[in-house]
């Protein structure tokens, strides 16, 4: 049970229509030249045949990735939270330098909330914004902020940020800072991230006063394997749940009994990559097109690229960003990283 929490520095009043929320997802947005179907169906068709891992988040793909979280193998979430909990005030002190006080907390991947809950606390924002494209989940969990937090101003926005980040007039334009934990910037290539990242250092286009950021580093090629191939299956659960997630989008008949789950390190890409193999010759249909696969021929659904604190640093520089903070933990195996736009 969330109990409702009380700390200076928010509005003083409860809004009126707070959460609000704002479904942003499958509408025409700015810079979103595709439908869904389209996007799906180009990736399906391609000679490698590629799905995109922003499909893996409906609402039972959410509620998957947080049983993921809590696996053992799963080590990112327990030591980027063990981070933060030892970094608050240190992370707090330094937003205060850059000038932020009341910032709008922008929380790109919110998910259930739970990383940008117990950071509200310490920076105190005056605006809290979840950003997910899994519209039913975030809604859900904006709602439990709400319930702990009954002060502060919400804007839940249903988004696919990653066909654009364009923000709508609820979203205040002052002390913005964007939040992205959970190393979910690895899930773009490196061309496709420092673009990204550019746009959030772009004053005219992000309005951002910095970019709170998790990252996973390089490591031992067995531990990072692992933590996406779990003993118990879940990721494996995650990643076939996707094809469920592409029936109902593109109206397919995926059967997730004919694919197998595969996770490999890919060192040379520095990327732990994820696969769907068909188990045995098949063929997908979906309405005016249908795709064989051969026997072990694969879909690619995932790319979670690992990066070195000098690499990832170099980059937030490259796109724009000035003073670079980071914290990391006692085995150099995660870190947060500050990125000041100045």
């Amino acid at each position: 049970m969330n109990l409702p929490l009380k700390f200076p520095g928010l509005v003083e009043a409860l809004p009126t229509a707070s959460p609000q929320f704002i479904n942003l997802y499958n509408e025409s947005q700015p810079g979103q030249t595709q439908s869904v179907a389209q996007e799906l169906e180009e990736g399906l068709l391609e000679p490698s045949a590629t799905i995109s891992p922003k499909f893996f988040y409906n609402e039972l793909g959410s509620k998957l990735f947080e049983a993921i979280t809590g696996l053992e193998e799963y080590y990112p979430t327990r030591t980027e939270a063990a981070i933060f909990a030892a970094s608050y005030p240190q992370i707090a002190a330094t937003l205060s330098e850059s000038g932020i006080h009341h910032a709008c907390l922008i929380d790109l991947g919110a998910g259930n909330c739970a990383k940008a809950a117990a950071l509200i606390p310490h920076l105190q924002p005056r605006q809290y914004v979840p950003v997910d494209i899994s519209v039913e989940f975030l809604r859900d969990a904006a709602a439990q902020v709400q319930n702990s937090f009954p002060a502060l101003d919400i804007v839940g926005l249903g988004m696919d940020f990653s066909s654009g980040l364009v923000l709508p007039r609820e979203v205040q334009s002052q002390e913005r800072v964007f939040f992205y934990p959970g190393s979910s910037l690895g899930n773009f290539h490196p061309a496709e991230a420092l673009r990204f990242l550019q746009h959030i250092a772009d004053p005219a286009q992000g309005k951002a006063r910095g970019l709170l950021l998790g990252i996973d580093l390089v490591k031992d090629t067995a531990r990072l394997e692992a933590a996406y191939d779990d003993a118990l299956g879940v990721t494996a659960a995650f990643n076939k749940n996707l094809l469920l997630n592409v029936n109902g989008l593109l109206q397919a008949d995926f059967d997730v009994r004919q694919w197998r789950h595969v996770a490999l390190f890919n060192a040379a890409e520095s990327r732990i990559e994820m696969h769907l193999e068909a188990l045995s010759e098949l063929t997908v249909r979906w309405p005016g097109h249908a795709r064989r696969f051969g026997a072990g021929e694969r879909i690619h659904t995932e790319c979670s690229y690992k990066y070195t604190v000098e690499s990832m640093t170099a980059l937030l520089r490259q796109a724009g960003f000035g003073q670079v903070h980071y914290w990391t933990d006692p085995q150099s195996w995660f870190a947060v990283f500050w990125a000041a736009v100045e």
